[in-house]
């Protein structure tokens, strides 16, 4: 029996912190067998990953460390640093690359899970790099904004 829904492989919680997510897309991954394999192991490392559009409009993941499957012997060993391709389609690839190219932006991986067919879907999300005293700004109102929900539970409860 197939699972349902997602399975989460791996979290970019790095990326909500370092940029401003103005959109998120889902798209494909081409893989080899032994890269799933140790995708299920869940040994892979998004954080310094990022996208981008090649010259023959082809999207690309890099710097996603993807560590070898442990018992892939030959031919099934991979690069774990080797860039991968992402699968699109031609009219979201072409206003993404348009959009990074006009507004400056970065596209960088979000999550990595599988899908309720097995595949694996990396979801991109597309944003502007934060300074650092926007860094500290958005954790200034993260706190101020947990501190609202603690008092009004807090008031729920007394009520």
């Amino acid at each position: 029996m197939k699972p349902t829904g997602r399975t989460s492989i791996a979290q970019n919680r790095r990326a909500r912190h370092d940029y401003d997510i103005l959109d998120e897309v889902e798209a494909g991954i081409s893989l080899l067998g032994s890269e799933v394999k140790s995708l299920r192991e869940g040994r892979v490392q998004l954080g310094d990953g990022f996208a981008r559009v090649d010259d023959r409009d082809q999207m690309w993941l890099e710097n996603v460390h993807i560590s070898p499957y442990k018992f892939a012997v030959g031919f099934g060993a991979h690069d774990p640093e080797r860039r991968r391709r992402l699968l699109m389609h031609r009219a979201e690839i072409d206003r993404l690359g348009d959009r990074m190219g006009q507004e400056h932006l970065s596209l960088v991986p979000l999550s990595m899970y599988f899908n309720e067919d097995g595949r694996v879907k990396v979801l991109l999300a597309l944003g502007r790099g934060r300074r650092k005293a926007d860094k500290r700004q958005a954790l200034a109102k993260a706190d101020a904004q947990r501190d609202i929900q603690r008092e009004l539970s807090r008031r729920r409860k007394q009520g």
